[in-house]
């Protein structure tokens, strides 16, 4: 067998190999534009790891079954000949599989847009240490592949996921955010076509790849460089993650509260936060985000929060006296948010023009979500328009009600 991947990995890849040897991560994430030879990477890793260990076998989903044959089946079948090892795999067309003859171990395939392709998963013999979701961001979410891999990952002790996708043009994508999301058994890598030497993509792909550069940059950066360039749609475009300590917390002196009312489909809502004046800076840093609340169980999930504090006041939708009344009547502090005739607008305005508002993902991770993937309204032609829809917009309403004192009187309503 031919190992030595100096030859068939581009260096960019170096230490990802070595973490993959290593078993340092279980969660391995490769994004990555056009020509950035990542799945050639991962079709030659699941190779060499079964042929080293005869408990090994692997699993490989694209979302639409019908392209399983022209993708990954094909890129493992190149690994397999690029390692000159062809003579001890066992090539199947239907069912799609491969098989390494000396031990019985399976690659198998499955696409994931027919539940049942998915199900009553067996093996003969050893677990699957490999699984590969080829195309992530065609997928529909995190639910989806969290529920594949409670189903695949077990049997054994030590597993390699590999995540392959081009990062898809909206930043806030769910693959996008999901890339984001920290744990300690996993790992993000980002590889691109200048990261390959030249002769393995050939001259006419330099060519496309350049004149894509001059003819249009912002399709040559998504496509070749593999960068989120976003819709153009973004409502906050000054959003970023912080981690806020609590030292940082105990020294602000004016945190404000918020409340959106809801209840059977729409979120309770109550976000807390401080508004830096001079920076015009603002950091959000606690939440309740639940459905289903009803105002007695909130009141006692928001107890012990305010009582942290000598002097509260919560702001809260004025649409909803009834829900206010009742929460003073448990003893909160709350009071409706004076609202005028273009109060939703010029409060979206406001915090639009705020230098940064500072979202800890930890504390608040449904109010971040909320404001990176907020987006104006769009007409029939899928044009965005200069309007907010009122969806998905339960926190960024919360927030608008704590701060509303800050904002300047002249127009505040």
């Amino acid at each position: 067998m031919q190992t030595n991947l100096n030859e068939l990995i581009a260096p960019v890849f170096y230490r990802l190999h070595h973490q993959l040897k290593n078993h340092e991560y279980t969660h391995y994430w490769l994004r990555g534009g056009r020509g950035s030879t990542k799945s050639s990477v991962i079709s030659l890793e699941i190779i060499i790891g079964m042929m080293k260990n005869s408990a090994y076998n692997a699993i490989v989903f694209r979302k639409v079954g019908h392209y399983l044959k022209e993708s990954v089946f094909e890129q493992l079948i190149w690994a397999i000949d690029k390692l000159n090892v062809t003579d001890f795999w066992q090539i199947n067309l239907s069912p799609l599989g491969l098989t390494y003859k000396p031990t019985g171990q399976r690659i198998i395939f499955r696409g994931c847009d027919d539940p049942k392709k998915t199900k009553s998963v067996k093996l003969r013999k050893g677990y699957f240490a490999y699984c590969w979701y080829e195309e992530l961001d065609e997928f529909t979410g995190m639910n989806e592949i969290d529920t594949l891999n409670q189903s695949v990952l077990r049997g054994g002790d030590k597993f390699w996921v590999f995540y392959s996708y081009n990062p898809p043009k909206s930043k806030n994508a769910w693959v996008n955010y999901e890339a984001t999301n920290l744990r300690k058994d996993k790992i993000i890598h980002t590889s691109c076509y200048l990261d390959v030497p030249k002769d393995w993509l050939g001259e006419q792909f330099i060519i496309e790849a350049e004149t894509c550069k001059e003819q249009n940059y912002n399709k040559y950066l998504h496509e070749f460089i593999g960068k989120a360039i976003g819709t153009g749609g973004n409502v906050f475009e000054n959003v970023e993650e912080l981690v806020i300590t609590e030292e940082m917390i105990n020294g602000f002196t004016n945190i404000r509260h918020g409340i959106d009312f809801g209840f059977a489909v729409d979120p309770f809502a109550y976000i807390q936060g401080a508004y830096d004046r001079k920076h015009n800076d603002l950091y959000l840093f606690n939440e309740i985000y639940q459905i289903k609340l009803t105002n007695e169980m909130a009141a006692e999930k928001l107890k012990p929060i305010l009582n942290k504090f000598d002097h509260h006041m919560i702001m809260g939708d004025s649409a909803e006296p009834k829900s206010i009344v009742t929460l003073r009547n448990l003893g909160i502090n709350i009071y409706g948010a004076k609202k005028g005739p273009d109060s939703v607008n010029y409060g979206m305005k406001w915090l639009q023009g705020l230098s940064h508002i500072y979202i800890d993902r930890r504390k608040c991770p449904n109010t971040y979500k909320e404001f990176i993937n907020y987006e104006y309204e769009r007409n029939k032609d899928d044009e965005f328009i200069s309007a907010y829809p009122d969806k998905n917009n339960h926190a960024i309403d919360a927030c608008r009600y704590a701060f509303i004192n800050d904002m300047p009187v002249r127009r505040r309503g």
